[in-house]
């Protein structure tokens, strides 16, 4: 499936959204925002029967940031940036944050800027070796979004955090992976085979479960201890029901793989 500046593929219960500008090194315009949103509509219809989605980039790159061409003209007044965050990139971070399916990043290239706040949204953030992260807002006199501020502390701690924003050095895929910012580094042609082949799994597996797991995670981070352990046991009521925590149990007893539907 095309759309504006992005395309959607699908395969079996697996969908790969790819940031499809790699003239731009898939740099991020109103444009694909109105692509991704609409991508995401495609993602969440049960016809195309999703149960697992990979974000990747077209070409040598992941998402080399906004896309600033057209944007260095100042007449008539300073532009509002933080307006079209808010009006533009939230709502589709939102729909990433509350998928309700596995999310991986297979990360091609480079992520800079944006795109490294898109990259570390992934569930499982996969990289290829030749890949880095760039905090690049500060070579431009911006502030760090795309969520960057609140994922940064909360993966690789406070003093790492501040060090890639202030110095905006590039992070290297295997650095990264020794810092815990990511999960796996694959050589560059096995990437998106290796991604496919994770998603794979978790497509079949028990999908109401692993969405409610993504959630449990978000909300934690945020949560008091006791506000956590009553979420638990929210979710574990609504999983306890469900036909896979049937099958699972059936199969366990039955010493073989269980076969889950995602109801």
């Amino acid at each position: 499936m095309d759309f504006n500046r992005v395309r959607l593929d699908i395969e079996g219960t697996t969908g790969i959204l790819v940031l499809n500008h790699p003239e731009v090194m898939n740099a991020v315009s109103d444009e694909m925002l109105e692509g991704l949103m609409d991508a995401m509509d495609a993602v969440e219809d049960p016809a195309n029967g999703l149960r697992c989605l990979i974000m990747t980039g077209e070409g040598r790159g992941f998402c080399s940031g906004a896309n600033l061409q057209g944007r260095g003209d100042n007449k008539g007044g300073a532009p509002d940036a933080g307006s079209r965050l808010e009006t533009a990139y939230h709502p589709f971070l939102r729909r990433l944050r509350n998928l309700e399916m596995p999310f991986l990043t297979a990360v091609n290239g480079p992520a800079a800027g944006v795109g490294m706040s898109f990259a570390l949204m992934g569930d499982l953030v996969l990289c290829a070796k030749s890949a880095y992260f760039l905090q690049a807002f500060r070579r431009i006199g911006l502030v760090p979004d795309g969520g960057s501020t609140w994922l940064l502390p909360r993966l690789v701690g406070n003093a790492r955090a501040k060090e890639l924003s202030l110095l905006a050095e590039k992070l290297p895929a295997e650095k990264a992976l020794d810092w815990g910012l990511v999960n796996r580094v694959y050589e560059d042609g096995d990437l998106l085979g290796e991604a496919k082949k994770l998603a794979g799994e978790l497509a079949e597996g028990p999908t109401v479960s692993l969405s409610m797991i993504r959630e449990l995670y978000w909300e934690s981070t945020d949560n008091t201890y006791e506000e956590q352990l009553n979420l638990e046991r929210q979710k574990q009521r609504v999983a306890g029901r469900t036909d896979d925590f049937k099958e699972g149990v059936k199969a366990f007893l039955e010493k073989r793989p269980a076969k889950f539907q995602g109801k």
